[in-house]
């Protein structure tokens, strides 16, 4: 649904140096940056941009706004917390089970150095169909390159045999003459 969520802050390289950490212990790498501007993290795209406020005025956090990342296990929510709280976040609810949330939820909350609030989610149910959804995409591109691959090697064969039936009748056409 979203193509992509920006947050303003007062200094777009101490905010790498913070996301660039806690982001990592999530498993998200950098894959944008136009400095002093912005930088951008994601999977293979740039999906949460952290940026100077276009407008020039000093950078806000939204009240009642956050912003949740998925995390691949409780150990990768743990990751996260500690290494937000080691880079200068502040600690917004350690990680534990969050049943208000839901039956498997799993979340802990920090506040980074700008004041925006961020969160590691890790939900049982939820990690399992994205595992099986991404890994039946592959396998679906993986079919079609194979079938591709297939196709044009019968392709190949069949211009090789051509190739050699014609070759052939040249052959004898030559000797005709």
């Amino acid at each position: 649904m979203l193509h992509h969520v920006s947050i303003g802050v007062a200094g777009v390289e101490r905010a790498a140096e913070f996301y660039d950490a806690v982001l990592g212990a999530l498993g998200y790498k950098r894959t944008a940056q136009y400095l002093p501007y912005a930088i951008a993290y994601g999977e293979g795209v740039s999906e949460f941009w952290i940026q100077l406020p276009q407008d020039n005025n000093p950078a806000s956090a939204g009240n009642g706004v956050h912003f949740g990342f998925a995390a691949g296990s409780q150990d990768a929510v743990h990751r996260f917390h500690e290494t937000a709280l080691a880079n200068g976040g502040k600690d917004d609810g350690s990680p534990g089970p969050r049943p208000q949330y839901g039956p498997d939820y799993y979340g802990a909350f920090v506040v980074d150095p700008f004041g925006n609030k961020i969160e590691a989610t890790f939900i049982a149910g939820e990690a399992r169909s994205r595992g099986r959804r991404a890994g039946g995409a592959k396998r679906t591109r993986k079919a079609g390159a194979k079938r591709t691959r297939k196709a044009a090697a019968k392709r190949g064969a069949a211009r090789k045999v051509k190739a050699k039936r014609g070759g052939g009748a040249r052959k004898r056409n030559a000797r005709r003459r």
